[in-house]
């Protein structure tokens, strides 16, 4: 599936970060939600630099995910805003600096965009394999106020089916485009 993704040509891969941005506009969580965790794209992720500009446009806070640096597996969310300091993490993803931009708790996020590898009609997610985000929101499985989790994807990314492990954070909505 990552080759697959990576596959899509600089015309489609355009075109899907404008289908994105006019999906965001429609869906009221992600229209209306103050603060949005979103990511950058990589290794042919569904690009979500349109949506970044559009949420900054209607004064929604963005933030990105950054590798916590104390304990290891798990996520912090940094604001993003244009020209804000970037550094690259271990994996050379570029992400916030922490030292010179506002974290938050991601139990305080509205909203979550997460990248995939892979998803199915159930809205099973498979990630990269690192459990980031599933450690990050565990809590959302016994919070009564949490963000919305969504994943991002191309088209190309659905399968039939994908295993469920106990330790999967269920998302609401599959956005693809």
């Amino acid at each position: 599936m990552r080759a697959t993704r990576r596959s899509l040509t600089p015309a489609e891969q355009q075109q899907a970060a404008l289908s994105l941005k006019k999906k965001f506009s429609l869906n009221l969580s992600l229209k209306y939600s103050k603060r949005i965790a979103l990511y950058l794209a990589n290794d042919g992720e569904v690009s979500t630099h349109l949506a970044i500009k559009q949420a900054w446009k209607r004064g929604q806070q963005v933030y990105l995910p950054v590798l916590d640096p104390i304990r290891k597996g798990f996520l912090w969310f940094v604001q993003y805003q244009p020209n804000c300091r970037m550094r690259n993490n271990r994996f050379g993803i570029a992400e916030p600096d922490p030292r010179f931009n506002k974290r938050i708790n991601p139990k305080f996020l509205n909203a979550v965009g997460l990248p995939l590898v892979a998803f199915d009609a159930c809205g099973n997610r498979l990630g990269m394999g690192g459990g980031f985000y599933d450690r990050s929101f565990e809590f959302c499985r016994q919070a009564s106020v949490k963000p919305k989790l969504f994943g991002l994807a191309h088209r190309c990314q659905q399968v039939k089916s994908l295993p469920v492990e106990s330790w999967d954070i269920q998302l609401e909505e599959i956005i693809s485009v």
